[in-house]
């Protein structure tokens, strides 16, 4: 990828079950159509027959839309469907998974601290994630929030920020540095349909280019 987007949708299949929503192919169209670059899909359920061919049909989605589809944590799988790759600090180490994925597949690094992001820099991924910067309901046992404030700068690899991050807090975090925002609970809105999903994402671009 030429240039990291400012906007990095998360597909979260435990979030969208607790919204009651199944249809993951749907979900991903309306962020596509809103505008996507870059779209991961966040799995930590069982990779059933049926999960596998729902990240294929969002795998060609991404594919018919010119958009980087990455994978959460299982490299096996992204190496399977072609996906990039994106993995945190409990996961294979990001250079065991530059070997499984190839040199070319997109690769990315969860961090949550200084020394992390130390360590990220000299692995062989793409982009740095770095979180949660806000309290956040996506995660069981989510790590301690980080803030705005530890944002950090000048890093060589594009920074992500992750965590509780709204339309309201959207520009707090871009100028404290990051150039990436991930996002999941705020790019659903209330009712789960893809023309609703697509405005809310077009919502979001339009935050990201002020």
């Amino acid at each position: 990828m030429n240039s990291f987007p400012r906007l990095y949708p998360i597909l979260d299949s435990p979030t969208l079950r607790k919204r009651g929503c199944e249809d993951w192919t749907m979900v991903a169209r309306g962020m596509l159509a809103g505008g996507a670059a870059i779209l991961q899909l966040r799995h930590k359920g069982a990779w059933t027959p049926e999960v596998l061919e729902r990240t294929r049909q969002i795998a060609g989605e991404c594919e018919r839309a010119g958009a980087q589809f990455v994978l959460n944590d299982r490299a096996d799988i992204a190496l399977l469907t072609g996906a990039g790759l994106h993995v945190g600090q409990d996961d294979l180490a990001p250079r065991d998974c530059r070997n499984i994925i190839g040199p070319a597949a997109v690769l990315g690094f969860s961090t949550h601290n200084a020394a992390q992001l130390q360590a990220a820099a000299e692995e062989p991924v793409d982009y740095v994630a770095f979180g949660p910067i806000f309290a956040t309901a996506s995660k069981k046992n989510p790590d301690p929030v980080c803030g705005v404030a530890a944002l950090p700068r000048g890093l060589s690899k594009p920074l992500v920020a992750i965590g509780g991050i709204t339309r309201a807090t959207a520009r707090l975090v871009f100028d404290a540095g990051a150039d990436s925002i991930a996002l999941i609970s705020d790019l659903l809105p209330e009712v789960l349909t893809e023309s609703q999903i697509r405005m809310r994402m077009e919502e979001w671009q339009r935050l990201t280019r002020q």
